[in-house]
């Protein structure tokens, strides 16, 4: 522990200069190293020292960075980074009160100790190292530096209140970012320096700060070590940190620290307490004030004396006990840490045979875990690279490259970017030492490369985040008292000062969501006060607006291309809804006036044109008695009225009234009486718009898409919501009004007393499967019951067979008739098909013998087993008949006209109308004419229906 000649303690509170007058001497020397506590700082003095001498005499080396020149003469270095040997000229060693930190004391202590300057060696750091330095270093001289300027406490003030170049300090990433997300909201932004961040990052987030772009700071304890800044107030958010350990509260000293770096130069600082964080006591301020702090008593110490035999015999080295009373055994640091967890593997105690072995062990376990992830994960990836050092001498080029690739991305969030950063802090460190590595300045690029980039990307994503430049210059030009210019572009954009502030939409004012605090009313009331004229000519413009340019929503709102300008509310009448204008107060009553007479004329001209049949219906004077209130039914339904709720009128209605009533263009239908043309997708949009107005519904239901003729069912509407959409509700679908008359008149030619099934036509115009069928006609009041049967197969007529016997089964009394006598052709699909007697056919036995089977059981193979298919038979409101009565066996004769009771016999027709039974029907070869349909509200239906019969 003997000192060399000219061993000086520069010691003092901070803003004393000691940094730079550590530098200065440096430079008067040929060769010096400096030692700092962080890389940031390191940096720092590094940019110092190159403006001054250039960068090809200064080199940098830090754990992760390493710039070494080929003539360096000065050396900045962090201190755990300070080279053992040289025979520099000078040395110095920054915040040699660390030696009493918890972590890395032991670094600090052992170059209090060990590490001179051939000429000077200067300790600088707090003045309560000045006992141990006395008592270790007996031959070092004492400089004691007094601050320039003076720092007053303030006491607790909220960050709300927080004056201009302050600076908040949380001890927590946590913290830091969310007193930076206060600050951005209520004082437009904050730059954001913490320990973990790269150099980079950290310079531009300071370079942002001292330019004035933001005027406040969040900053972990960081800033107190060294770190020139333009601060005024510090402020501290916290009075505990975590050490690694515990939770524990701040000591004075480490208070002072922080907050001897408010106030510059001569210029005059102050600090206090924010946030959460209780006043200080009074003694505490007062020795921060006067500088006045309980002398260190202990010093952290780690053996610097290695003996690598063996890994215990290493271990044993590292844990054992100073010699002095001053010094203390430091905790098990992250190194010591892993070697114990390595030294239990059982490959990596093979390995260790040797002294050199142990000494790489060594070496790779004193890689710091920048990660964080856990213990055994660092020691994992530790255990990976010394395995490859101990093998193959140097870590592979292609896994290592792996490693670096997965880290070189900058997309993802602050986190993300920050653990990134972390992760390739291990790779900088690895590619610096040397020989790990198969081209060292390659790695070294490529790690310093992949840093940058982050670095960047984190300082975008802060500032991002952080930082509200619009609200920072709109607060710096309200701090101003000057009026501020608005200006509004021609897409709406409103802007204040140049800076985007929200947007004119229609006649409202939406403000940006990024504004906030106290300078959001202020903000809103300056861009109002400046729209005012636009305002006006804006309602000019809308007032000459073609329709086209406006248009109503499913909801009811009134659009003016993209933006709302008001929206429609119920009137006295369905058909006349009223105009609710979105005009912001600011415009005045003549704008919001304008807007609301455009308004109501588009919605006006709107019903006329789309509903200008239900209105001439309205107007008709010429109506009267029952057929006029039937009109008011009518209107006021908006043109579509199921038939059951008006039932009885229906049948009050002469033939004349109905007459009157069809010129109109309505459609006394089974289900619904309608007015066609009101079907449309655009009548149909606009009525459910207006019956929603008229029955208050608070969720309008929206129009079914053109073109559909069914649609599932939405039960969820309000009741008659499918009526006002042409729609009928019918099972699980509901099927367009004038298709569902269409499907009516089909099936008002059926028996549906007997029993019928779906035809072709039917499904055709329904678009529906058997199955889907089945549930609409149960949804209209049929009963569906389901049967199986054997599929007929198709059979192709015998020319031969037909040309010399007459049709099989034809009565006798048949034999001379005309075609029109005819029985009616079976169609081959309905024929069942019979076992077949009669010889194979010349086709058949050639057919048999191709495929090597008898010719007669060709035909036997084919019905040996029938394909079976469903079907429905449909039945009018009553329950349905037994099985025997309905399901054919397998093989009966289905033809038409056959069987009592059966679709097309003598069995009386059932329906929702009711139908008279039929007489004998006739058969013809070729299909029966089409008849003529018979209006069912015909008063003559009844005698023509009869006449039909009797024909």
């Amino acid at each position: 522990m003997t000192g060399d000649p000219r061993v000086v303690a520069v010691l003092g509170p901070t803003n004393t200069g000691k940094t730079t007058y550590a530098i200065e001497r440096m430079l008067g020397h040929r060769t010096g190293v400096i030692g700092l506590p962080l890389r940031l700082l390191a940096r720092e003095v590094y940019d110092r020292i190159v403006a001054a001498r250039g960068p090809s005499v200064v080199a940098l080396v830090t754990g992760e960075e390493r710039i070494v020149p080929p003539r360096t003469q000065y050396w900045v270095c962090t201190v755990e980074a300070m080279p053992e040997g040289m025979g520099c000229d000078f040395l110095a060693v920054d915040e040699i009160q660390l030696c009493a930190d918890p972590e890395r004391g032991h670094v600090f202590t052992d170059r209090l100790l060990r590490a001179r300057g051939l000429h000077e060696t200067l300790f600088l750091g707090a003045d309560t190292m000045r006992g141990p330095i006395r008592a270790l270093v007996p031959n070092a001289q004492f400089a004691q530096r007094e601050r320039m300027s003076t720092l007053t406490y303030l006491g607790q003030k909220k960050i709300s209140r927080m004056r201009p170049r302050s600076a908040i300090v949380g001890f927590s990433v946590e913290n830091v970012y969310a007193i930076a997300e206060l600050i951005r909201r209520q004082k437009g932004g904050a730059a954001v320096v913490m320990g973990a961040l790269s150099p980079r990052t950290r310079n531009a987030q300071v370079e942002m700060y001292q330019n004035g772009e933001v005027d406040f700071l969040v900053a972990t304890d960081a800033i107190g070590m060294g770190l020139n800044l333009d601060v005024d107030h510090v402020a501290f958010s916290s009075l505990t940190k975590f050490d690694g350990r515990r939770m524990r509260p701040l000591a004075p000293n480490e208070l002072a620290q922080i907050a001897g770096r408010a106030g510059r130069g001569m210029k005059d600082g102050t600090f206090g307490v924010t946030g959460e964080a209780p006043p200080l006591d009074d003694s505490v301020a007062q020795a921060i004030m006067d500088h006045q702090f309980t002398p260190l008593k202990k010093l952290n110490w780690r053996n610097h004396a290695l003996q690598f035999g063996s890994i215990d015999r290493l271990i044993s080295t590292l844990e054992s006990s100073p010699g002095d009373d001053l010094l203390v055994r430091a905790r098990e640091a992250d190194d010591l840490s892993a070697l114990k967890s390595l030294g239990q593997v059982s490959e990596i105690i093979a390995r260790c045979t040797d002294g050199p072995s142990v000494r790489l062990l060594w070496d790779v376990c004193r890689i710091p875990d920048f990660r964080g992830i856990s213990h055994a994960e660092h020691a994992s990836l530790l255990e990976t690279i010394f395995s490859f050092l101990h093998e193959r001498g140097r870590i592979p080029d292609d896994w290592l490259a792996r490693q670096i690739k997965r880290i070189d991305r900058t997309d993802g969030d602050i986190d993300a970017l920050s653990k990134r950063l972390a992760f390739i802090r291990t790779w900088t460190y690895v590619a610096q030492r040397k020989g790990w590595t198969g081209e060292i300045s390659h790695w070294r690029e490529q790690a310093r490369s992949v840093e940058d980039r982050l670095s960047d990307a984190l300082h975008e994503r802060l500032t991002q985040r952080f930082v509200d430049r619009r609200t920072s210059v709109l607060l710096r030009r309200l701090g101003q008292k000057e009026a501020m210019v608005a200006e509004v572009s021609n897409t709406g954009e409103v802007t204040v000062e140049g800076e985007f502030v929200g947007r004119l939409e229609g006649f409202r004012f939406s403000q940006d969501k990024g504004a906030g605090g106290a300078e959001e009313k202020t903000i809103k009331t300056a861009a109002l006060q400046a729209l005012a004229p636009h305002f006006h000519l804006r309602a000019d413009r809308f007032y000459n607006a073609p329709d086209t340019e406006i248009d109503f929503t499913e909801q009811g709102g009134l659009m003016w291309g993209k933006d709302a300008v008001g929206k429609l509310v119920a009137g006295a009448d369905a058909l006349k809804p009223q105009v609710e204008v979105f005009v912001d107060d600011v415009a005045g009553a003549d704008v919001a006036q304008k807007v609301q007479r455009r308004l109501q004329h588009f919605i006006d001209r709107k019903i006329a044109a789309l509903f200008e049949p239900l209105l001439n219906l309205s107007r008709d004077e010429t109506l009267e008695g029952l057929a006029r209130g039937f009109a008011f039914q009518m209107v006021e339904a908006l043109g579509v009225l199921p038939r059951a709720s008006v039932a009885d009128d229906v049948k009050a209605l002469d033939q004349d009234a109905r007459g009157a009533l069809r010129k109109h263009g309505i459609r006394f239908g089974q289900f619904t009486i309608f007015m066609p043309l009101l079907l449309k997708p655009a009548p149909t949009r606009l009525r459910l718009v207006l019956w929603s107005l008229a029955q208050g519904v608070q969720d309008f239901p929206e129009a079914p898409p053109p073109g559909l003729v069914t649609i599932p069912s939405d039960t969820s509407a309000p009741a008659g919501a499918d009526t006002m959409a042409g729609y009928r509700n019918a099972g699980e679908r509901a099927i367009r009004i004038d298709m569902l008359e269409r499907l009516a008149d089909m099936l008002r030619g059926e028996n549906s007393r007997a029993g019928f099934e779906a035809t072709a036509d039917m499904l055709s115009i329904t678009g529906m499967t058997l199955e889907q069928f089945a549930d609409l006609m149960q949804g209209l009041g049929y009963k569906a019951e389901k049967g199986e049967r054997a599929k007929v197969k198709a059979v192709a007529p015998d020319p031969a067979k037909e040309a010399v016997a007459p049709t099989e089964g034809k009565p006798e009394s048949d034999a001379g008739s005309t075609d029109e006598d005819k029985p009616e052709e079976i169609p081959a699909q309905e024929t069942p098909e019979e076992p077949s007697t009669a010889p194979a056919t010349a086709s058949d036995a050639s057919a048999a013998e191709e495929n090597q089977i008898p010719a007669g059981d060709a035909v036997e193979e084919q019905d040996a087993e029938p394909e079976i298919e469903v079907f429905y038979t449909f039945t009018w409101g009553r329950p349905a008949r037994s099985a025997g009565q309905h399901q054919r066996r397998s093989g009966e004769d289905r033809t038409p006209g056959k069987g009592k009771g059966k679709p097309g016999g003598k069995g009386k027709r059932g329906g929702p109308r009711g139908n008279k039974g039929q007489g004998a029907q006739k058969f013809s070869a070729r299909p029966p004419k089409p008849e003529k349909k018979i209006d069912p509200d015909n008063p003559f239906a009844a005698a023509l229906m009869g006449l039909k019969d009797n024909k």
